[in-house]
């Protein structure tokens, strides 16, 4: 099979965004390609499963449409995954992606997910994170290509990202200069209520920091987290009585971010808790409007900067704790409710595992919030004396194959 063309018509979407086929036995992913296309791909590698190169469309999708970021079709961008479909084919793939996941991975069967679009399609990021790289006597700063994520090309725009959020990037590039002596950094340009800061990751000696917050007067904070060192302020325009964490995680589609705490605090509601856990609560909103019904809530936190922003933010008889939810976790069961908002790669082993303890009582509900389908799925399987009660996805991510997903769980006997 290696090297060899084919023909297939493409059926469906992966989790990862790539177009699926299938053919003499083969299941082929082939990235830019839309459910109906009937397409030519190249494929090489074993087994059943293997990755395709498009050679030609023989025959258009009706969901397709013009993408509209020229780096999506020239420089072959990774940020996107599916600007090459409709809007509506996007949130129809997702709902799919999800379901999937939960019977292959998850073992559980579940109806296509309602799923709520998000407000606008573009232009709703607050949040850009770009690759940093010298190049003779100058720095570029870009993205991967999806096909080669060791290249870096230069960024000139994206069509999902605040204006906002563009303008500094251009500002921040323009003092450039006074970058750490480095071959390759990161950074991160973020629009908060308070303004726009910068965060550069990478180094170990940043001689010039001065010197480049001096040049770009208009942003508002400037953090580094060099290599060997905890993440540190290094200059702050903001009043200091309103200061926020404003390098610790944010979703980077406020709106829908909103609604999808709004939904989530309405759950929780629901099973009139007296005590909550807020697993992985980053900068205390969910907390903060939990207590404001009179719940007892504890957060659970491991970045110093958003724990130490909640603290000033809920009342005195909330518990703010800072630590690894899988180590702090046990201390605090059992409780009413559990809420999990963890990063991509899930939750650790140990939590499900303290969750089906027969020592303790179950709590009447876990909302596990997640942006990847497919660590939701395995964790859900870790679970097996809790029942889905409910999904819900949210749109947080137009143009792209990630999706955020509301899942609420109750104990089998419920």
């Amino acid at each position: 099979m290696a090297g060899r063309t084919v023909s297939l018509t493409i059926d469906s979407i992966a989790s990862g965004g790539d177009g699926v086929g299938r053919v003499d036995g083969l299941v082929v992913f082939v990235p830019r390609t839309a459910p109906g296309d009937v397409v030519t791909a190249s494929v090489s590698g074993n087994g059943h499963f293997v990755r395709g190169t498009l050679r030609a469309l023989v025959q258009l999708s009706p969901v397709r449409t013009d993408p509209q970021c020229a780096h999506y079709i020239c420089e072959r961008c990774g940020g996107c995954q599916l600007q090459h479909i409709t809007y509506e084919s996007q949130l129809a793939a997702k709902q799919r992606m999800i379901a999937d996941a939960m019977q292959r991975i998850g073992r559980r069967r579940i109806e296509s997910p309602v799923i709520i679009p998000s407000e606008t399609e573009w232009r709703y990021r607050t949040t850009l994170t770009l690759a940093l790289r010298q190049r003779g006597d100058g720095w570029i700063a870009g993205l991967h290509t999806y096909d080669d994520p060791a290249k870096v090309f230069q960024l000139h725009d994206c069509p999902i990202t605040h204006t906002a959020v563009i303008s500094m990037w251009s500002e921040v590039m323009a003092a450039a200069e006074h970058f750490p002596q480095e071959p390759d950094l990161c950074g991160t340009v973020r629009l908060t209520d308070r303004g726009l800061t910068f965060t550069l990751l990478g180094g170990r000696r940043w001689h010039n920091h001065e010197q480049f917050f001096e040049h770009v007067p208009t942003l508002s904070a400037l953090y580094w987290k060099p290599v060997d060192r905890p993440r540190a302020v290094l200059g702050d325009r903001r009043e200091v009585l309103h200061r926020t964490p404003g390098a610790s995680f944010a979703q980077v589609n406020p709106v829908v971010a909103s609604a999808l705490r709004s939904y989530v605090l309405k759950r929780v509601l629901a099973y009139t808790p007296d005590s909550v856990i807020d697993a992985y609560s980053g900068n205390g909103d969910l907390s903060a409007d939990l207590t404001a019904h009179g719940i007892h809530v504890t957060t659970i936190e491991l970045d110093a900067d958003a724990v130490a922003w909640t603290r000033e933010r809920l009342p005195e008889h909330a518990t703010v704790v800072q630590g690894r939810v899988e180590e702090v976790l046990p201390r605090y069961l059992p409780i009413d409710v559990l809420i999990l908002n963890p990063p991509r790669m899930g939750v650790h082993a140990a939590v499900p595992e303290a969750l089906s303890s027969k020592d303790i009582p179950l709590p009447k509900a876990v909302i596990y919030v997640s942006c990847d389908p497919a660590t939701l799925a395995r964790d859900i399987a870790r679970l097996p004396g809790y029942r889905i009660a409910s999904v819900v996805a949210f749109d947080m991510f137009p143009q792209t194959s990630h999706v955020e997903t509301v899942c609420e769980l109750v104990p089998e006997a419920a």
